[in-house]
This record gives structure tokens, sequence and C-alpha cells, in this order.
């Protein structure tokens, strides 16, 4: 190995053609030999690998503490290593591609490029309810294919007909027309507003956070949230169901332990007159979210199904109500002990002193939703109820829009920036 007092000269790759001179990087390398469609993992080993030959095999010219090698002597010098390592394939496209790696272009309708993301994409698929590893799948094959064909930019346009045809080549009609039905509505200037409710412990929150990763959607909101708020602007001897749990509230009302009145229908008239009272904040963020079309996730057990289909009627906005639910008693406490790592001890034993009640108001919320035709998802496991989520929200926006293709792809087209 060359050395230069004592440490490797630093190596340059000069291109008569481009007239540049650029420091030899890893980084560029690896990049290049994805490209070429190698794992990253592998890509890095090979280009650390190429580094070490270089001082010994290649033939590069030493000046002062630098060394300069050919752009295709260096290429040669990869071809062999990559024979070497019986990655033949892609050698092949490596030394075929005339720059490598490709940087894939998509261009807005507002003519602005952004680099090609699967990830970003693949979010997008699971509108259409396929599983994370189909819809990362598919994306991987579309970059493959633009790389194969040179594609290195591309409108947004032309790259929803070509994630379209992959769809329907591999995931069939309904999936493609799921995709088409999304695109129309992410088009139309329409907020999406999903209204997740359900019990204490019945995992609104996680739920509602992974669905607005999956979404790209910026803005959630815990009715719990809400409710301090109005307790810090609303004193307790004005509104005292405000500043008990939702499943307590029936013990602050004027009606409490009268004659004759049950316990369960106590307990629903403290909790809906909760839920009443949370719900003027409520309408205030969604008209908000309205007003300046950003989509929006609610979430709080005050999202009942009755104000679901009320705040439904009452918006311009896509609204999906969702009813999450534990359908296991056994389940459902556990969840709840299971909160002890979260929140203090004490309450922890409130919510399993007062197990009985959180249960009987899963139990009326249930039935509202079963009455009123308010979909109801059991979150037994985390990935299946996000993908029922989804499935609940693409139902949705197949009531409210065609997906015709033509009609799709010609407005993508007229609003599409000219290349």
């Amino acid at each position: 190995m060359l050395k230069t007092d004592g440490k490797p000269p630093k190596l340059y790759v000069i291109d008569p053609a481009e007239e540049s001179r650029v420091p030899y990087l890893r980084g560029i390398l690896t990049r290049s030999l994805q490209g070429a469609g190698m794992p990253f993992e592998e890509a890095y080993k090979i280009a650390n690998e190429v580094r070490e030959r270089l001082w010994s095999d290649a033939e590069i010219t030493l000046r002062e503490n630098e060394a300069d090698i050919s752009a295709d002597e260096l290429k040669r010098v990869v071809a062999d290593h990559l024979a070497k390592v019986g990655a033949d394939t892609v050698r092949e496209r490596y030394l075929h591609s005339k720059h490598a790696p490709i940087v894939i272009q998509v261009v807005d309708t507002e003519g602005n490029p952004h680099p090609y993301s699967k990830a970003l994409l693949a979010q997008t698929l699971e509108t259409c309810a396929l599983p994370p590893e189909r819809s990362y799948a598919i994306t991987s094959q579309i970059e493959r294919e633009l790389i194969d064909t040179g594609c290195a930019r591309l409108t947004s346009s032309e790259m929803t007909e070509l994630t379209y045809r992959y769809l329907l080549e591999q995931e069939g009609k309904e999936a493609a027309h799921r995709y088409l039905v999304w695109i129309e509505f992410a088009h139309s200037g329409r907020p999406l507003i999903l209204l997740v409710g359900g019990t204490t412990g019945c995992g609104k929150s996680t739920i509602s956070s992974e669905v607005a990763h999956r979404l790209n959607i910026v803005r959630t909101q815990s009715t719990d949230m809400l409710r301090e708020v109005m307790r810090l602007m609303v004193p307790r001897r004005l509104l005292p169901t405000l500043h008990t749990s939702s499943y307590n509230a029936w013990k602050v009302l004027p009606t409490h332990g009268a004659e004759g009145v049950p316990f369960e229908r106590n307990m629903i008239d403290g909790y809906l007159t909760q839920a009443e009272q949370v719900g003027v904040g409520i309408e205030g963020v969604m008209k908000r979210a309205e007003r300046e079309q950003v989509s929006l996730i609610l979430e709080g057990v005050h999202v009942h199904p009755r104000l679901q289909k009320r705040l439904g009627d009452a918006t311009s906005a896509l609204v999906v109500p969702v009813i999450l639910a534990v359908l296991k008693k056994k389940n459902l406490r556990n969840r709840l002990l299971g909160r002890s790592q979260k929140v203090p001890a004490r309450t922890v034993q409130r919510y399993t002193e007062n197990f009985d009640s959180i249960w009987q108001l899963q139990t009326f919320i249930l039935s509202e939703a079963d009455r009123l035709q308010v979909p109801i998802i059991t979150n037994d496991e985390k990935e299946e109820t996000i993908r029922s989520m989804m499935e609940t929200i693409s139902a949705a926006l197949l009531l409210e829009y065609e997906g015709d293709p033509k009609k799709v792809f010609r407005k993508l087209a007229d609003a599409g920036v000219k290349e």
C-alpha cells in the first residue's frame, strides 16, 4: 500500500470527459451499487474492499500527499471485484449504467422535484389496505423498473399511472381501484377527519398515532386534553361532571342516588353529560380543521356514536367514525393493569376499582355504535387493527369517489406541469 509520512494519500477520481476531479467516497460507490441492485450492507462492504484494493492493484498517480485514479480505471477495479465475489448481474448493470447512481426525481404539480421515496409511496399504498410488506415490495419493484429504464425524472401523474399499473397487475382490480380513489380524494382539497371512540384502555391513542403516521396526518387531538383545558376555564362548582372521570361522572349528577334509578342508567347519564360538555371543544377543533382544510384525527372516550353521527352531518369534510373495542374482559383488564408503567399506581388502582363501570360503559358505546351503524374494530393485535382502520377509511372513500382511471389521470395531467 502506498503511504506518505506513514499515512495513505488522499485518493481522487479524475474524469477528463467531465473535466472533474473529485474525492473517492465510499458512500457514492455504495449508492452506485445499490442502483445496480445490490443491498446496502453488501454494497457498503464492497465499497470498503475496493478502497483497500485500490492502493495495491490500481494504476494510480501519486502527487505529494494525493493520488489520482481515472474514472475508467476505478470502474474496471470495481467490476473485477464484483466478478470476484460472484455478483455478475450487479456487475453488468454497473458497467452499462452511464451515470451511477440514478437519482429519481418526481415533479409535483407545482413544478418542484422531489426524490422518489419508497417509504412515502408504501404509506400511500397502505390506504389500499395492503400489508406493509406488499406495499414495500411494489415500491421496490417500481424503483427497479425506473433504474433499469434509465428514467431519472417523471411527473407525479406519470408516477401515479405507473403505480396503478403495478397494483392492477400484482394485487388486482380492487386494490388498484382503492388507490385511485385515494388519489382522487387527496387531490380534492377536502380534509379527512377520523373520529376514534372507545372506552378507557382500548388503545385509542396508540392506534390513532400509528394511523396518523401512515396517512401523514400531522394534526391529532385527544378529548382528554380538551377536557383538561376546559377544566382550567370552568370551575368545578359550575360543571362538576367535567371534573371527574367519564365512568364516574354520574356520582356528581343532581339525580345521583335517586330512588328507583338503576346504576347503569345513572352511569350512562353521567357519561353523556360529560361527553356533551367536551363536545363543545370537539366541535371547535373540527370547525378549525375544516376551515383550514387540514386533516385531523380526534380520539377519546367522549367521541361516542351519537356525537360522531351529528358531527359527520355538520361538516363538508370527509368524516370517518370508528369505535375501538376490546371484547374480552380479561384482555381489557390486563391492558389497564399494563398502564402501571406509564401512569401512577394510584391511577391504575382507580381503573381496577372501577373496572365494572368501564366495562358497562363499553357495552353501552358498542350498543350505540351498532344501532347507529358506526364501524366497530376489535383491537386485539396492533397491525391487524391498523389494517382494519385503513380498510374502514378506504370504504368511506369508496362511497364518495368514483376512482375512474380516465377521469383521474386526465385531471392529474391537466393539473400537472408540462415538462
